[in-house]
């Protein structure tokens, strides 16, 4: 990973305020190559329902009811989907022998704020609502996901509560989007070294929030007052990232209202470290360590 960083400074820092969405697109897609070897000991197939494509993966040979996982993916609210984070999926289904459902949600700059936001909202409804076709157990389901897709997976728990319907047994957020305004001091110590950037960061709240103010509380949920409630909550944050103090934050925050919560820290790692299994011991910990929490959470 030092070796990662070392080749993107000598390269100039090069900024993704600089190139157009495509390329940024393409670009998070290369990156998978970093993933390790697929993971081929689970089946995949991607469905539509309600309109909404879904990728469902499973334990070979899964024939009853299995806890879930429902992810959402990172990407800055830009990039990212069923192709960027296929390998994480395989192995989080693989090493928990849950089943992991991903939602495909609407990108910005196409689709700005609540596009996303509704998307994921709707995805974990329509899941629910099948969740016996799809061979899901109500009681296990579990919201997770990384970067932008912790912040939806964080959101979608509160839209979820505000509304008093069904709620998750657990949340699980990888160094999750939480403040817009960027206000902590890790986006500067963070901010400018290590590949995903106070630029990368910023730009695509800017293109998902065009006309949304920062502050508001789903552009910001770090600054939600309405956070008890929530269900178990574990948040993962990375040593070198600019995200690192808001999502420690969160956990302070989230024990100030009696959620029950823990955070873990990974020194020596960047924001995307998850995504990084085939150069990253760290992130095969990772890996492991989210797949025993959803394996075993009751």
């Amino acid at each position: 990973m030092a070796d990662l960083v070392a080749e993107f400074i000598a390269a100039g820092r090069p900024s993704s305020r600089k190139q157009n969405i495509d390329d940024r697109r393409a670009g998070y897609i290369a990156s998978t190559a970093l993933a390790g070897e697929k993971e081929i000991r689970v089946a995949s197939e991607d469905i539509v329902l309600e309109g909404m494509t879904f990728r469902v993966i499973s334990p070979l040979s899964a024939t009853r009811s299995l806890p879930c996982v429902i992810y959402y993916h990172g990407g800055c609210f830009v990039s990212g989907g069923f192709a960027t984070h296929d390998n994480q999926l395989r192995q989080l289904a693989f090493y928990s022998g849950c089943r992991v459902i991903a939602v495909q949600y609407r990108l910005a700059p196409e689709h700005a704020f609540p596009a996303a936001h509704d998307d994921a909202e709707s995805g974990a409804n329509i899941i629910w609502k099948y969740a016996e076709e799809l061979g899901v157990d109500r009681n296990r389901v579990t919201f997770a996901g990384d970067s932008a897709g912790g912040h939806l997976a964080l959101v979608t728990a509160l839209r979820q509560k505000a509304a008093r319907q069904w709620q998750p047994a657990q949340l699980i957020l990888i160094y999750p989007m939480l403040d817009a305004t960027a206000s902590f001091a890790s986006y500067i110590s963070n901010g400018q070294d290590y590949i995903i950037t106070r630029d990368t960061l910023l730009s695509g709240y800017e293109m998902y929030l065009p006309h949304t103010d920062p502050q508001h509380p789903e552009a910001s949920p770090l600054w939600r007052d309405d956070l008890t409630g929530l269900p178990p909550v574990h948040i993962i944050t990375a040593e070198f990232d600019p995200l690192r103090d808001e999502g420690e934050a969160l956990y302070q925050r989230l024990q100030e209202q009696r959620v029950d919560c823990s955070c873990q820290r990974y020194l020596g790692v960047i924001h995307g470290f998850f995504q990084l299994g085939g150069v990253s011991k760290a992130a095969r910990n990772a890996m492991r360590d989210v797949a025993w929490r959803v394996a075993t959470r009751e």
